[in-house]
């Protein structure tokens, strides 16, 4: 095994709490719906929008044609529900600080819409060296290019990046592409886990 140079870190889920639940809950009752009806529309068009490939308006519109429903009247109803889920976890934030003080490249990895991007960016997060989001790049995980779009980013090989995520299909897609994966549990274990790849996460 190579020597590990990069730690790219998924963003819902490991960053931050799940906001799935959340999300397809704040929009549900934000259109009147329920919210098994909701998450099957927003899952029938959801790929698009998180590659980037229609406009959350277009978006909106298909979800609610879906649902019999007028659109929604706020500027981005996507992006007002992150911010009212959102739940950062300050320890996994604080890891990425230290390895990125200790040598070690950091990326954020993430399949995520336009809005969702736009909210993490006003947030000024400055412990990464890179972040790729899927709308951004009309590549989502577990596609391979999306892994290899991220690694270039860093200017090392996959074979050198460990990349960690709560959805295992996420990561059988990052060790696809060459690269060490860690499915998140806890955060301890996660520690021990990069401990195991010679990985300094004091």
């Amino acid at each position: 095994m190579e020597r590990i140079e990069a730690v790219l870190f998924d963003w819902g889920g490991v960053l931050i709490d799940d906001p799935a639940p959340g999300l397809m809950a704040y929009c549900a009752k934000a259109l009147g719906v329920s919210v098994e009806d909701y998450s099957t529309a927003h899952n029938r068009h959801g790929e698009s929008f998180q590659k980037g490939q229609i406009p959350k308006a277009e978006f909106w519109k298909r979800v609610c044609d879906d649902l019999n429903c007028p659109t929604p009247q706020v500027s981005s109803l996507w992006g007002q529900a992150f911010g009212a889920v959102y739940s950062p976890r300050p320890d996994v934030f604080e890891l990425a600080g230290r390895l990125r003080a200790t040598g070690y490249k950091t990326a954020l990895l993430s399949n995520t819409e336009m809005a969702a991007q736009e909210f993490f960016d006003e947030r000024n997060y400055d412990v990464f060296d890179a972040v790729t989001f899927s709308c951004a790049e009309g590549t989502r995980k577990p596609e391979r290019e999306i892994y290899e779009v991220t690694a270039r980013k860093l200017e090392v090989t996959p074979a050198r990046c460990v990349f960690i995520d709560d959805r295992q299909g996420f990561i059988d897609g990052a060790v696809a592409a060459g690269m060490q994966g860690i499915l998140y549990e806890d955060f301890n274990q996660v520690c021990q886990s990069l401990k195991q790849l010679d990985v300094d996460a004091r």
